[in-house]
């Protein structure tokens, strides 16, 4: 089993309570158990401003899933969520992102590990940092120090 941490939002249809469905539809995968997870937060849209603020979280999971698989596996929880790619940065019942793997660098087609992105993101990086700030985002430092560097002014911690 690996370690895998998923990054999940929402900014449709009560996305606090879409989060912690995904949480629990997450650990309910075969082959997947939840380890931890963030807090909600919430956080202003990127991309595409004319919408809702998002809640956004992270949690890590144990995964006897190869890394494709596990991806694979939340594309259709997304599905089963509503999900309807309509644009890029469009309004989300429920996003769901492999971010990284215990131990794999891949880069292909279907999956680029570690997110190629997430180390420029304060919605990603304030949730992760807050669960594992030990984490090494690729060669960019750990999680609490790439999040301590970011413009985190979008981003509230929700209790």
């Amino acid at each position: 089993m690996k370690r895998a941490v998923i990054a999940l939002g929402s900014n449709l249809e009560n996305p606090a309570a879409q989060i912690e469905a995904a949480l629990a539809a997450i650990s309910a995968l075969p082959g997947v158990h939840l380890l931890r997870r963030s807090a909600c937060y919430r956080t202003a849209p990127v991309g595409f401003a004319e919408q809702p603020d998002f809640i956004n979280a992270v949690c890590e999971v144990a995964s006897e899933l190869a890394p494709a698989e596990l991806l694979a596996a939340l594309l259709r929880l997304e599905q089963d969520f509503g999900r309807v790619r309509t644009f890029r940065n469009a309004p989300r019942v429920l996003d769901l992102d492999l971010l990284l793997v215990e131990g794999v660098s891949q880069q292909d087609d279907f999956l680029t590990l570690p997110h190629p992105r997430m180390h420029e993101r304060a919605f990603v990086m304030v949730p992760l940092a807050q669960m594992a700030p030990e984490w090494q985002i690729g060669t960019h430092g750990t999680a609490a120090d790439i999040a301590a560097n970011l413009d985190a002014s979008g981003v509230t911690r929700l209790d």
